[in-house]
């Protein structure tokens, strides 16, 4: 069992910026893949970024790209999401993910089912 625990969520103007983290309570079991999701309100869960295999790889959904950066600290056993230039959309609960050791496709893919341990999520409000 990994658990996962976020921390960084907060309230962010638009156009501001805001990093969160989450670290694994183990560093073997939480494998090589390493994401976070978001839900908005009345909106279903997606897939934002991912690392991968230690870091060598991240991937990004289209609507972050270039805004957002995800990366990954071993010896922390913690990834963050600095994510910049946010806009009202963004604002969501973010959860981080850890997939265990899976396929690269996977993990670019955002798969949700590929994800074997969940944090309970942070919540981003993102005020005008």
């Amino acid at each position: 069992q990994v658990q996962l625990v976020e921390s960084g969520g907060g309230s962010v103007q638009t156009g501001g910026s805001l990093r969160i983290s989450c670290t694994a309570s183990s560093y073997t079991d939480r494998g090589n893949c390493m994401a976070w999701f978001r839900q908005a309100p009345g909106k279903e869960r997606e897939g934002v970024a991912s690392v991968y295999s230690g870091g060598q790889s991240t991937y990004y959904a289209d609507s972050v790209k270039d805004r957002f950066t995800v990366s990954l600290d071993n010896t922390k056993n913690t990834w963050y999401l600095q994510m910049n230039s946010l806009k009202p959309g963004a604002a969501a609960m973010y959860y981080c993910a850890a997939a265990g050791w899976i396929g690269r496709v996977r993990c670019l893919t955002f798969d949700p089912d590929a994800m074997a341990w969940w944090g309970e999520g942070t919540m981003v409000p993102i005020s005008s």
